[in-house]
């Protein structure tokens, strides 16, 4: 009897999906109307979660609700909310700080190091034409980073300095200290000698790339630190380049972007520019930006989400515009 009502009821499915089939056919439009249908109820689905609700007997059911959109940022003219752990806004044009936030903490400094990397490479005056190839030394055993410059990679000096600037790659980074002459410990001594050249008193280097946590520095350092890669026209010019295409050594042309997303912005007119990561700094940014008609150094420290220091910076800048614009 089980089998003869098994074999009953797949004949009844077989002649529903054999009709189901022949409907289609002779009506193609009804697919149409049914994946239009289909395509705009996608097109008003609002986000859902689920939620577990629950029942008598400690029972609970799983039901869907409707996830509000986040509100949008409302701006307060009487107070800049900055999210980075440190701050510090000053216009360099009259010396006066607009914004701080624990600005003599030390903490880790992650990729802004190249800034620094950047400024002994050039004081050296070496050949910025001279072909430096990667090496083993250049692998990152302290986080474990990966590169698509791959080992055995020869670019000049200046593609080195360009790629540590733009889009952070330590491996360039790391080639730079290690050809410098006399090595790598060598390069690091000239760091923390030009450190305390520009009074960065609490500031400390271990090496050319920031991967080490030991690199540390102040927002109030940095300030002094940007201010001074500013004077350098070729840090300017590569820091906030949007693209840069090099050869590997396989001949395949590697392209390269900037790590901060706000240089292709149209709003914002910034003359150098740093980002910098790893799980101790947070996400740190250092800028040189006009912002309503003045020169404004921009340091952010540890910001806790990825968008978080561009958000910082988008609200001092409107900030700053504001005010600029209540005074005039």
């Amino acid at each position: 009897m089980r089998i003869l009502l098994q074999n009953l009821a797949i004949m009844v499915l077989s002649l529903c999906i054999g009709n189901a089939h022949a409907v289609a056919k002779k009506q193609p439009h009804q697919r149409n109307t049914v994946a239009k249908a289909v395509a705009s109820a996608k097109s008003i689905h609002k986000p859902v979660q689920r939620v577990a609700v629950r029942q008598g007997g400690g029972k609970h059911r799983i039901v869907r609700r409707a996830i509000a959109p986040p509100a949008p940022e409302v701006f307060n003219p009487d107070v800049l909310d900055i999210q980075s752990t440190a701050a510090l806004v000053v216009n360099t044009g009259d010396g006066k700080v607009v914004y701080d936030k624990n600005i003599t903490a030390v903490s880790s400094i992650a990729s802004i190091t190249k800034l620094m990397t950047a400024m002994v490479v050039l004081d050296a005056k070496l050949p910025l034409d001279e072909s430096i190839t990667l090496t083993e030394d250049d692998l990152d055993f302290v986080k474990n980073t990966g590169s698509r410059l791959q080992i055995g990679t020869t670019l000049t000096r200046d593609d080195m300095l360009r790629l540590a600037l733009m889009s952070s790659e330590n491996r360039a980074a790391s080639a730079l200290g290690r050809a410098y002459p006399g090595g790598m410990a060598a390069f690091v001594r000239e760091m923390n000698l030009k450190a305390l050249s520009l009074e960065m008193m609490r500031t400390s280097f271990v090496d050319s790339s920031g991967l080490s946590s030991s690199n540390v520095s102040t927002a109030q350092d940095l300030a002094k630190m940007v201010t001074a890669a500013y004077q350098y026209p070729l840090i300017r010019q590569y820091s906030t380049g949007n693209a840069h295409a090099v050869h590997a050594h396989n001949g395949r042309a590697l392209q390269f972007g900037n790590t901060n997303s706000l240089i292709v912005s149209p709003d914002w007119n910034i003359s150098l520019s740093k980002t910098g990561y790893i799980r101790e700094a947070g996400r740190c940014l250092v800028m040189h930006a006009t912002i309503a008609g003045s020169p404004i150094v921009i340091v952010l420290l540890d910001s806790w989400g990825r968008l978080s220091r561009a958000g910082d910076a988008n609200r001092i800048k409107k900030w700053i515009e504001y005010h600029a614009g209540r005074i005039g």
